[in-house]
């Protein structure tokens, strides 16, 4: 059965490089597409290229030969770790860092256990930029947010161990854990000059897609958080409820979404899209082109509306942002995306692992790629290192005076842009 799924990141369901820390999860990762669904259990291959490639592979044979019995510890030997180390060279040098990848079978459990929305852990995304792996974002409520953890947080070290040369799917198995148990992290948080300890008690982490209150002048302002499951119900709902309490226009953020599902990126594209309109352009390898429009039943397709994004935002985020953007239906205020541009396709191994192997690339309507490139905003507005971006609740409690004042200028001047458009109408 070959069912698509898109995302996330970087997973980015792990899905483009961002993770989610559930026991340090990446929904999605922080990655560009998923196609939903898997490809059945394969029987194990001889070597399937042409006598040419199969004899430059030979090469590779020798290396592990030479390792396995003349490496100077032969306890450090483990036939395990080097064939995943060696698949993971491999799809590395593809190019689509954080978003192909390799998982193995508990790692893939893992990763379909976060799709479904509830883990047991600290619940934050994650991801790896620079060889540092950094807290994207906590989740609202979570042990993490709880506990002091912020977006852009470097984790210095897990439970002493220092995180230089991790993987995420490495620091997501030496953080995650059992409710109840605790885990400590070494930080360095953004604009400090000295790293902090910072111990969590992992906890089951119930994740909300979205989450949102009615700003001051009847402004909605909804959080999409990621793209899973119930994405596309929960932003409906969310904006029924708005309209329902007088909600004059829309504020949607999706800053340090790391993706999710694609089907679930067409619905929510759709609440604010005419029947018919492109959402995306998926290329395969020969350049054949495949165009996916909005469905039928928006309930917010003329509602003034400002999206926010960061170079946190990706794949599935950026195909919503690139979609609006592309149909002039919404303004776009914050910072360039993180450039998630393809979409992977889940391949089951004969192991129960899994290679997330991105099988086709993604272009907004008007045809702009946004592998490597990501999407730009209309209006550029960068917030310091230091500064959060509020979240509905807090924004919610701030008098209108006070929100435009805020150090959240993102927030602040997307809500000027949809007053302004409400008022001319």
């Amino acid at each position: 059965m070959n069912i698509p799924l898109l995302i996330w990141m970087r997973a980015r369901i792990p899905l483009w490089a961002a993770t989610m820390l559930l026991s340090l999860t990446l929904i999605g990762g922080l990655g560009g597409g998923m196609y939903a669904g898997y490809h059945l259990n394969r029987s194990p291959v001889a070597c399937p290229e042409s006598p040419e490639v199969c004899e430059q592979f030979s090469v590779f044979w020798e290396a592990w030969e030479l390792a396995s019995k003349r490496f100077v510890d032969p306890a450090a030997i483990d036939p395990g770790e080097m064939t995943t180390g060696a698949i993971n060279g491999m799809l590395d040098s593809l190019g689509d860092n954080g978003h192909t990848r390799f998982l193995s079978a508990e790692e893939a459990r893992q990763w379909e256990e976060s799709l479904r929305g509830s883990f047991e852990g600290i619940g934050a995304y994650i991801d790896v930029r620079n060889g540092r792996t950094i807290i994207v974002a906590p989740i609202e409520g979570s042990p993490a947010e709880q506990a002091g953890l912020r977006p852009g947080d470097v984790i210095l070290a897990v439970n002493g161990e220092p995180t230089t040369g991790w993987s995420v799917d490495e620091l997501r198995t030496k953080v995650r854990g059992p409710g109840g148990t605790s885990v400590t992290l070494r930080v360095l948080h953004p604009g400090d000059n000295l790293p902090v300890e910072v111990t969590v008690v992992r906890a089951q982490v119930v994740v909300p897609s979205v989450n949102w209150r009615m700003l001051p002048d009847d402004v909605a302002f909804i959080r999409l958080s990621s793209f899973d499951d119930d994405a596309g119900k929960e932003l409906r709902d969310a904006l029924t409820s708005a309209r329902q309490q007088g909600a004059r226009a829309v504020v949607l953020d999706l800053r340090n979404n790391p993706g999710g599902l694609l089907d679930q990126a067409i619905e929510v594209a759709s609440q604010f899209l005419p029947e018919g309109t492109t959402v995306l352009i998926e290329e395969n390898r020969e350049g054949e082109r495949k165009i996916t429009t909005a469905r039928r039943g928006g309930v917010a397709l003329d509602v003034p509306l400002a999206v926010l994004i960061n170079e946190n935002s990706a794949s599935s985020a950026e195909i919503v942002s690139g979609a609006l953007q592309a149909a002039e239906r919404a303004v776009l205020i914050g910072e360039t995306t993180f450039g998630t541009g393809t979409v992977l396709t889940p391949y089951r191994l004969s192991d129960g692992s899994r290679l997330l192997l991105g099988t086709q690339q993604w272009l907004t309507p008007d045809e702009r790629t946004i592998r490597g490139q990501g999407i730009e905003p209309d209006e550029v507005i960068v917030l310091g290192d230091e500064v959060a971006p509020l979240s509905p609740a807090e924004a919610a409690a701030l008098p209108a005076a006070e929100l435009r004042a805020s150090p959240d200028t993102q927030l602040a001047r997307a809500v000027e842009r949809v007053l302004e458009v409400a008022a001319s109408r």
